[in-house]
């Protein structure tokens, strides 16, 4: 179902549809505009619309949509049907539509499942802005554009249709109502979701992001959506709300009971993923330099001002967790045995945090080294640590307990400037990221 002529959109030059060299993604860019909204064989937006056994509503969706967007949109666009595995004649009438409507395509899949059939679709288009709508049109049209907007301008990476957003306006009767806030609500305790929306049938992403990000997105049903975002959102990718008007359809054949017990199943296994750090999502960071205002700074090495107040913040609770150890070991051992026991679980405990948080690094590639040069770097602080307790005992012979946490206080300030210089300069280099260009 693809050529090679639709694997780069209008506009989009080499630069911009290849990584960035190290394996991050791409600046995001503006597309350039274009002086006839009509559709072409290489459109700016591909609108997918999902759909099974829906021979009665397939006609009037695109009808409708394809009107819209020929009177509205400024850009190429394109909409694709994307059948799964229909027994009824939605065939027959998807292919009547592509033989009337320029740039309505259709795509036959013969297994079932709304995620499979986006992520085959999208992994096939050529599209630089890729969206999806569900056949009943339950959303305003008039969402659309704001939708797709900031991906088209290179602010976001993901937009999403909110029903839940305060200036929406929604028609539902209160068992959907419960069930969606309820299971949104389940998002943001479980996974820390912090979209409002995990299920509206209304999105768009940017093509490489999907590139990078659909590989990893393991369901193929309704919990697709939910992956898709969490995962974008803990990889740091910046996801766009859209408020929407929406008005739910009576004959919907969503399953209610089925689906919410099929995306329960999805919520632990993506969290557990996520606990253990088996998902690369350090493949779906993008460069610093890509927001302006990383660009603005000058005379600081790019990322020292976030490492630093990440770096901070671990150190102020790592210092915290290793006191408390201390005075609790203390209770049992001397105070050098106190100490090393203290540093050891809390130097772990801080190159996994610094690892994660300060440096952006994720997944378990690298981590036993990392850790490794952690312990160096523990040795380099137990030495000044004990060094100093060393010599209070020497000077005082019998110090107060205040007086040991007062040295170690002291010790740690200054072995923690040290561990910030060896956490960023040997443990965790940072990757040489491309100048952006000057575009004048």
């Amino acid at each position: 179902m693809t050529t090679d002529s639709l694997r780069t959109g209008p506009g989009v030059d080499a630069r911009s549809t290849r990584d960035s060299g190290d394996g991050l993604l791409p600046l995001r860019e503006h597309l350039p505009a274009r002086q006839k909204a009509a559709p072409s064989p290489d459109p700016v937006l591909d609108v997918v619309v999902p759909v099974h056994n829906e021979e009665k509503d397939l006609r009037p969706c695109v009808e409708r949509l394809h009107g819209h967007l020929a009177r509205t949109f400024p850009y190429p666009f394109r909409i694709t049907v994307a059948d799964n595995a229909s027994t009824d004649s939605t065939p027959a009438v998807a292919a009547a539509l592509t033989a009337e409507l320029p740039g309505v395509r259709y795509a036959r899949l013969e297994e079932k499942g709304r995620g499979r059939a986006l992520r085959t679709v999208w992994s096939e288009s050529g599209a630089p802005v890729l969206a999806y709508m569900d056949v009943d049109l339950s959303t305003d049209l008039n969402a659309l554009l704001p939708l797709v907007a900031p991906l088209i301008s290179g602010h976001s990476d993901l937009a999403i249709g909110s029903r839940l957003a305060r200036s929406s306006r929604v028609v539902r009767g209160p068992k959907r109502e419960f069930v969606s806030r309820a299971y949104n609500l389940i998002l943001r305790s479980s996974l820390a979701a912090g979209f409002s929306d995990a299920q509206c049938g209304f999105k768009a992403i940017r093509r490489e992001v999907a590139e990078r990000l659909l590989p990893m997105v393991e369901d193929g049903g309704w919990f697709f959506d939910t992956e898709l975002l969490v995962l974008a959102e803990r990889a740091g990718l910046r996801i766009h709300e859209v408020p929407v008007d929406w008005i739910d359809d009576p004959e919907s054949s969503v399953r209610i009971v089925r689906t919410a017990a099929e995306d329960l199943k999805g919520v632990w296994r993506v969290g557990r993923a996520l606990a253990v750090g088996a998902l690369p999502l350090d493949r779906l960071a993008r460069p610093f330099g890509d927001d302006p205002r990383d660009r603005a700074l000058t005379g600081v090495p790019r990322g020292l001002a976030r490492q630093l107040v990440g770096f901070c913040c671990v150190g102020v609770l790592s210092t915290l967790f290793y006191l408390a150890l201390y005075s609790l070991f203390r209770l049992g051992v001397g105070p050098q045995f106190a100490n090393g026991g203290a540093l050891l679980v809390s130097a772990v405990a801080n190159t996994a945090a610094n690892r994660r948080l300060t440096f952006g690094v994720r997944g378990r590639a690298g981590a036993v080294r990392h850790q490794a040069q952690g312990l160096v770097v523990f040795a380099i602080g137990l030495a000044l640590t004990s060094g100093s307790l060393a010599a209070l005992g020497a000077a005082s012979g019998s110090p107060s307990h205040g007086t040991e946490l007062a040295v170690l206080i002291a010790a740690n300030l200054a072995a923690t400037v040290l561990r910030f210089l060896l956490l960023r300069a040997w443990v965790f280099p940072a990757r040489a990221c491309p100048e952006p260009e000057d575009v004048r």
